[in-house]
């Protein structure tokens, strides 16, 4: 096993870091105050190409891997947050089934301007009614000719203001008509038709930068070949794009938690208290201390299920508890900084507070810590059911 990165992962990460040091920490917190989304970042991460860093060299991508997506995200979340990630991510982990599953045509259609920035792409899976059970999802899409007609409701989806395609999960057969719960789904590229679809912002803690909205769908009409692999076979085709974004939002928290915890140590070093630094108290070196060895660790998972994926190898229950355990440790380590920084720490200014509500949102999205464990429960130490 070689732990080292490569000379070309590090000057990835090095190019990134200097682009996000082009957009400050007052950037990512008038973006979030404004809730104005960071067109001038998102503009730089297309001009330099990243966007299309996991896309195949033939359309114009870079044909990396899921490793490096993860390496540029965790350098982007260490920067600005959430924010800055969730403008990006999606191009990344949301193409992956189109990239591997969609028609020459359809990928030769669409992911050159998913590259360049000119295409924003929203995943449309959750339903009001059916979040982390995706097989009950009730959208449905009804053949007419070459086109299908699709109904139903989304909720919890990212950039769907800015984006004017999404990856559109449906039902195709109603579930009880299929052997199989997973049978009958069919993923589609779709436009986000405004006559079609009304768009609903969300309000929510943080990620202020980055819309999230609920989708209402009457009577959208997608052509048949829009349509990324088989009928009936959505479900399976999704994997490739659900195990991917589990990934990149735990390399996302170990970035975040990375960043508040040097802005703690920081701290630490500098505030004196009673004649001496803070960081000389167990009380607060310990803690920190702590944090850096579980980022440390849900790293190492992080490149595990990367390399997986990578070489094509199953990462399912990788990449669920590369983000479990992420999560749990950026978001822990949020919470040392602000508690580190006391009162400073809870003042916008500082920013710890912005990485502590963004950083929360990695429990609970893409997927419950509670829906990894029974997922871990089931399929990999093969307890019966509890659901």
């Amino acid at each position: 096993m070689d732990f080292d990165l490569t000379e070309a992962q590090q000057d990835l990460l090095r190019g990134v870091r200097a682009l996000c040091q082009r957009f400050p920490d007052d950037y990512w917190r008038e973006h979030d105050q404004r809730h104005e989304f960071p067109h001038e970042f998102y503009k730089a991460i297309g001009e330099a190409g990243y966007l299309g860093i996991a896309i195949p060299e033939e359309y114009g991508g870079s044909g990396l891997g899921i490793t490096e997506a993860a390496l540029l995200m965790g350098e982007v979340a260490y920067h600005g947050a959430m924010n800055a990630a969730s403008a990006i991510h999606l191009g990344m982990f949301g193409l992956m089934p189109l990239v591997k599953h969609g028609s020459e045509d359809l990928k030769r259609r669409h992911l050159p301007g998913a590259i360049s920035g000119n295409l924003h792409v929203s995943f449309a899976v959750t339903e009001p009614d059916a979040g982390n059970d995706i097989t009950h999802i009730k959208t449905f899409a009804r053949r007419e000719g070459d086109n299908y007609i699709v109904n139903g409701r989304k909720v919890f989806i990212t950039k769907a203001r800015e984006s004017s395609k999404m990856l559109l999960l449906t039902r195709t057969t109603p579930i009880e008509q299929v052997t199989k719960k997973t049978d009958g789904m069919t993923l589609f590229f779709a436009d986000i038709d405004r006559n079609a679809v009304e768009v609903r912002e969300l309000h929510k803690l943080g990620r202020h930068a980055v819309d999230t909205n609920m989708l209402f769908i009457d009577n959208l009409k997608v052509s048949a070949a829009d349509m990324v692999g088989k009928e009936g076979g959505g479900f399976r085709i999704l994997i490739d794009g659900l195990n991917p974004e589990r990934i990149l939002v735990a390399s996302e928290a170990v970035g975040m938690g990375r960043s508040a915890l040097d802005r703690a140590v920081k701290y630490a070093k500098e505030r004196i208290v009673f004649g001496r630094p803070i960081g000389q108290n167990q009380a607060i070196a310990h803690p920190l201390a702590d944090s850096y060895s579980k980022l440390e660790v849900a790293q190492l998972m992080v490149l595990k299920a990367a390399w997986l994926f990578d070489h094509g190898k199953p990462c399912g229950p990788e990449a669920n508890m590369a983000k479990l355990r992420a999560a749990d440790a950026g978001f822990e380590a949020c919470d040392r900084a602000v508690q580190t920084l006391g009162g400073y720490g809870y003042m916008q200014e500082y920013d710890v507070e912005r990485f502590f509500r963004e950083c929360r949102l990695t429990k609970i999205a893409p997927v419950s810590q509670e829906m990894v464990l029974n997922t871990i429960s089931e399929h990999v130490l093969m307890l019966p059911r509890s659901y």
